[in-house]
């Protein structure tokens, strides 16, 4: 799916932030963040609202790119941006799902209203 709407690129953006922080693990990833590992998804999340389109190779090339730049930090330990990295990018079949629900009830209801004009 590769939504070209800045609506759909924030939908985008915000389902993975949700999903990450209140999905099936949430209770759990909350508990471990670490103040850069909020930075590093904030910096995901924008690039995601920033991107034309996303799929999940554009998906994981944002990653990789927070990845480097939270990697020179040496407020940071390698390891942990690894594991966050690679759980962010496991993410993807998830953050899609909520893709689509977060962009079908937008075009039903978008649909609904040009039926009435007629």
């Amino acid at each position: 799916m590769k939504p070209k709407t800045k609506l759909g690129l924030t939908a985008i953006a915000t389902a993975a932030g949700a999903y990450f922080l209140y999905g099936k693990d949430g209770d759990k990833n909350r508990k471990k963040l670490k103040s850069w590992m909020l930075r590093a998804k904030a910096d995901v999340m924008e690039k995601i609202e920033k991107a034309k389109e996303l799929g999940k190779e554009d998906y994981d090339a944002i990653v990789t790119t927070v990845e480097a730049k939270y990697k020179k930090l040496k407020s940071t330990d390698d390891v942990e941006v690894q594991a966050l990295m690679k759980k962010l990018k496991s993410q993807w079949t998830n953050i899609n799902r909520e893709i689509k629900k977060a962009t079908a009830p937008a075009t039903k209801k978008a649909a609904k209203k040009t039926t009435k004009k007629k």
